[in-house]
Formats: C-alpha cells, sequence, structure tokens
C-alpha cells in the first residue's frame, strides 16, 4: 500500500473504544475551549466580513454556522474553524521544529458530522482522528524550517478528520488524503513579516478546501495516491523521507497537547505568567520599569522574539501584537492580563504601551533551547529606573503538559469568552452538552451554537472592553 493508503486504513478503523477515559475527557475539554474561543470571536470585523461573504454566495442550508444560519458544509467547516482561531487562543501541539493548533480541525469535522447526521462518539472519533493526524505529521514531517505554514500538515488532518465523520471507506479516505495532500500547500509568509488576517484565517481555508474535497472523493473523485512518497511528491518536494507505521497508532495525543492560559502566541505563556508573577510578587510600577530582558528558547526567539520571522517591536494590530513578545510582556505590565481586551485597536495603540515595548531586549538562549518542547522555558530580568533587579525563572505555566487544565478552568474560561454572547442558560446547557457528548446527537449541539450571538454587542464591547 502506498502511505496515503496506509493512513486511510488507520482512518478507517478508529473506532471511539479506541479513546481512552483520559483522552476522553481531555479532548472534550479542548472541545469546549474551542467554542468558547469560537463564540468570543463572533461580531469581529473579519468575522463579519466572511459572514457577508458566505450570505451572498449562499449555499445548501445543510450545516449549522455558530451564531448564524445554515449554509454549505465546506462554507460551515471555513466559517467555524475561522471562529475558533481568531482569538488565537484555542490549544496548541508542540513538536520540535513544528507547532500546530489541532482544533482548528473542530470546524470541518463538525461540519461534516453533521451533514451525515453523526453521533457525539462518532464527532470526537473524528477530531481525534484529526488531532493525531496532525501532531503526529509535525513529529516527524515539520514544514517551517522549508518555508511552509503547519497547515500543510493540517490538509491531510482534515481530510481525515472529514472522511471519518463522513464514514468513507478506505480508498474513498485515501483518496482525499491525497487530494487534500497534493492542493493544499501553504507557505510560511503568512506567520512573517507584517501580519495580517490572513494568520488568523489560513487553516480556516484549508478547512474550507479540504472539506470540499473530501466531499468529491465521497463521490468518486480519484487523486495520486502517492502523494506522499511519489515522483515530486510531499516527501520529496517539501519534508523530506519520513516513516509513520499507522498501523500501531492510537488516537491519545490530544493528551499531549496544551491548552492557553492567556490569548497569545502559545510559546510566550510560560513568560507572560513569569512577568505577571514578578509583577505581583514585587509589586513595582510599570512606569518604574527601566528594561525587561527576556531569555527564551530558539523557537520563541525566532517566531514572537524578533528573530527569522521579522521585527516584533512594530505593532500596529491584533496579529502583530499577539505575536510579538515585547508587546506581550509590555501589556501585561501594565494591564495585569493579557486577554482580547488587550489587543482592541485603541489599546494597542496608546502610547504607554507602544513605548514601554520598546524597552523589552529578547534574546535566545542555548540551554534553554535544549529544554524545548519538554518545557517552556525562560529567564526574565526586571531592571527599574531606581537599579533594583528582580527576576524570576519559569520552565512551564498553568496549561503545559505537567499542569494541565482540569474541567472546573475549562468552563471559566468558556463563560468568560462567551459571556457577553449568550445568555447563562445557554451557556450551561453548551456546557451540558459537550460534557455529554457522546449521548447526543451532534445536530442537537449545533441547534444550540447556532442559538448564540443573538444579542451580540459591538466587539470591542463585548468581550471585556473595559481595560
Amino acid at each position: 500500500m502506498t502511505h496515503a493508503e496506509q493512513l486511510a486504513a488507520f482512518v478507517s478503523k478508529a473506532n471511539f473504544q479506541q479513546l481512552s477515559g483520559r483522552a476522553r475527557v481531555q479532548l472534550k475539554l479542548r472541545v469546549l475551549d474551542a467554542l468558547g474561543c469560537a463564540i468570543g470571536a463572533i461580531g469581529s470585523r473579519p468575522m463579519q466580513a466572511i459572514l457577508k461573504v458566505i450570505e451572498e454566495f449562499g449555499g445548501a442550508g445543510l450545516c449549522t454556522l455558530i451564531g448564524a444560519a445554515q449554509t454549505a458544509p465546506d462554507r460551515a467547516a471555513f466559517y467555524n474553524s475561522a471562529l475558533v482561531r481568531y482569538l488565537d487562543f484555542n490549544d496548541s501541539y508542540l513538536a520540535r521544529e513544528e507547532t500546530c493548533h489541532p482544533s482548528d480541525n473542530l470546524g470541518a469535522v463538525l461540519a461534516a458530522c453533521e451533514y451525515s447526521g453523526g453521533t457525539g462518539s462518532d464527532f470526537l472519533t473524528a477530531l481525534a482522528v484529526a488531532y493525531q493526524v496532525q501532531c503526529r505529521l509535525s513529529d516527524v514531517a515539520p514544514v517551517r524550517a522549508k518555508g511552509f505554514d503547519h497547515t500543510t500538515q493540517g490538509a491531510y488532518a482534515v481530510a481525515a478528520g472529514v472522511s471519518k465523520a463522513l464514514q468513507l471507506d478506505t480508498q474513498r479516505t485515501a483518496n482525499a488524503l491525497a487530494m487534500c495532500g497534493t492542493a493544499f500547500n501553504s507557505l510560511r509568509v503568512t506567520r512573517t513579516g507584517t501580519l495580517s488576517n490572513w494568520k488568523g484565517l489560513a487553516y480556516a481555508n484549508t478547512a474550507f478546501g479540504a472539506t470540499h474535497a473530501t466531499f468529491l472523493a465521497l463521490r468518486g473523485i480519484t487523486a495520486p495516491l502517492e502523494v506522499f512518497e511519489g515522483n515530486k511528491g510531499f516527501m520529496e518536494t517539501i519534508a523530506g523521507p519520513f516513516e509513520i507505521d499507522w498501523s500501531k497508532e492510537d488516537l491519545g495525543r490530544v493528551t499531549q497537547t496544551i491548552v492557553k492560559r492567556y490569548n497569545a502566541e502559545i510559546h510566550s505563556q510560560s513568560a507572560i505568567e513569569g512577568i505577571l508573577e514578578l509583577r505581583e510578587r514585587e509589586q513595582f510600577s510599570p512606569s518604574s520599569v527601566e528594561q525587561v530582558d527576556v531569555e527564551v528558547f530558539d523557537v520563541a526567539y525566532r517566531i514572537i522574539g524578533g528573530g527569522e520571522e521579522g521585527d516584533k517591536t512594530m505593532v500596529e494590530t491584533k496579529e502583530a501584537a499577539d505575536h510579538s513578545l515585547p508587546y506581550l510582556i509590555a501589556i501585561a505590565l501594565l494591564d495585569g492580563q493579557v486577554m482580547p481586551a488587550q489587543f482592541f485597536p485603541d489599546r494597542i495603540q496608546r502610547p504607554d504601551v507602544q513605548s514601554l515595548l520598546h524597552h523589552i531586549h529578547v534574546r535566545p538562549a542555548a540551554d534553554l533551547s535544549r529544554r524545548f518542547p519538554r518545557e517552556l522555558p525562560c529567564r526574565l530580568t526586571v531592571l527599574l529606573r531606581d537599579a533594583r533587579v528582580f527576576s524570576i525563572d519559569k520552565s512551564d505555566y498553568q496549561g503545559f503538559l505537567n499542569r494541565p487544565p482540569d474541567w472546573n478552568s475549562a468552563i471559566r474560561k468558556f463563560r468568560f469568552l462567551s459571556e457577553t454572547h449568550t445568555t447563562r442558560a445557554l451557556r450551561d446547557e453548551i456546557i451540558d452538552a459537550v460534557e455529554n457528548l457522546e449521548h447526543m446527537r451532534i445536530r442537537d449541539l449545533a441547534k444550540l451554537l447556532q442559538k448564540t450571538g443573538a444579542e451580540t454587542k459591538p466587539w470591542e464591547e463585548a468581550l471585556h472592553g473595559v481595560i
């Protein structure tokens, strides 16, 4: 068999019983986390623009848009995936040379499962498959250093998850994987230099295209099954050779993903927690700060510290701010939190944070780099104008592998993000539905999600706009 056919066999054989008790709990927790992120993004300007396009183009009302009407499955996959991703607050997976956000797959799997009339168990199984495929390909076939985006591996994950949700046979699944892997190889420029809305929409676009392609495979459209190992295939042109024995894979990789505590790029989480702890412990005023030295591992420096992916002191937009470690440390010092309100345009542009971020100096440290990704280490040193010096070392944060979130913390985050887009009763219904997802039809969850956003305020007001 080709590599695509071996992967397809894994997808076809996957079942709910393969999910351990721990994996089921952790997967539900991430579903609730992702739904909170999605509901919290309702009404944001890019989401309004996308919704107008969907409404103008139309589409069979087969699948639910979170907080809106119904549309075709591929468009529902795009919009709901965009909602999950826009705040940049959803989960992550850290491989040595790749970082991805596996809950980016939720929108596509939700649409496919609603279309097929699947159960909550079907949905959880298909989502776990998508998590496993994306995380394992990130482990063995990183593409970032070659100039490609992590949505490249995501194309295979979406195809796998949607194929499972649609209950495709092995051959149709293999064709879906081959079609998506051939077609959707995204450039890393998405996340370098001057960041744009596309940073938060690139995976949604992959979800859209890969969902559409998988429906073509369902109807019998074929694709190059040697997409991985073939002449000019994925291995030869992008990733290099690698091996995964899919016959030995389980559905447990979800337990190795991490959840964000702060609304910021994943590699910043320990540094943010550290500066907030230092601020609380020493009780100094941000106005007294002369300089903050931040030492981080090499990946963090390259992506958010001012390394090869661009200057991080020119911050004018949300997309630039949540991927700038100088901005994140500065805003944490000033506001005592890093949540959606810290990325509203009027907050980003204020002189206090624009001035302070230039006093934050980031550099890589070899000893910290050796500890990543087992840890998320950093060292922070704060120098005050009166010559006092405070420092803190961090190896992780609340939400990392050794300090995972529990169900209660997931509920708190969900309530915070969804509060002004839902009634209390609706929030309780959604929480209960996710907790008991294997006992319900996915269409019933979709109906609850459609009710969100009915009385949405302007986005800046809705997400706790008082700073």
